[in-house]
């Protein structure tokens, strides 16, 4: 469906999207920056990451339920599972275009900042076990390995299990319905099991 702007211009979910992110970005850094005077450059960006996760912009897409609104050919079973928070990034995006700078930072603000950034809990949140487990890994100077194969169980969706070694043991295995899925489950099983140690590099 061809959806254009009072100019004449196409209106494209992508484009809203890649505005709304920077939106979004430009907006917690700021707050980041004036709440957090000690934080250095890698310290603001982890904590805006976290904010940011994918995870939580799918949380805030369904909690809207942004996925009714989609005019699209598509039909909405079939999209992926981060639509959620692509379209939020959307609205965002839409929201600076239609409404300018100061609401858009206001619907940020009210949205995402206020109800859900705890400065002190996004410390302490992890938001990839697996680059969490490779960065300890490589600290430790411990061997790791991920063996990811298709999975040929009787799902009706494509399956992919995983193996995870370190040291040339397995310590966790999972399965997802994508190859990255799987690794990250299986990387958050094998954190807790060495979580005493993990924990020391947060």
């Amino acid at each position: 469906m061809n959806i254009k702007d009072s100019k004449g211009n196409a209106v494209n979910y992508e484009r809203l999207e890649f505005l709304g992110d920077a939106m979004l970005s430009s907006v917690i850094a700021s707050h980041l920056y004036l709440e957090v005077p000690g934080g250095d450059e890698g310290y603001l960006t982890k904590m805006r990451s976290k904010i940011v996760s994918r995870e939580h912009l799918n949380e805030l897409g369904k909690d809207l339920n942004l996925i009714s609104l989609v005019e699209s050919k598509i039909p909405p079973g079939q999209f992926g599972d981060n639509i959620h928070g692509n379209l939020f990034e959307a609205l965002v995006g839409a929201i600076f275009l239609d409404k300018g700078y100061k609401y858009c930072e206001s619907f940020i603000f009210n949205r995402v900042i206020i109800p859900y950034v705890d400065i002190e809990k996004l410390e302490g949140k992890v938001i990839s076990y697996k680059s969490l487990l490779i960065e300890w890994c490589q600290k430790e100077k411990k061997t790791f390995n991920y063996q990811v194969y298709e999975d040929t169980g009787n799902d009706d969706v494509r399956h992919f299990s995983v193996k995870l070694s370190i040291d040339d043991k397995i310590v966790a295995k999972a399965r997802a319905t994508s190859k990255k899925k799987a690794e990250e489950k299986a990387s958050k099983r094998a954190f807790f099991v060495f979580q005493s140690r993990i924990s020391k590099m947060i």
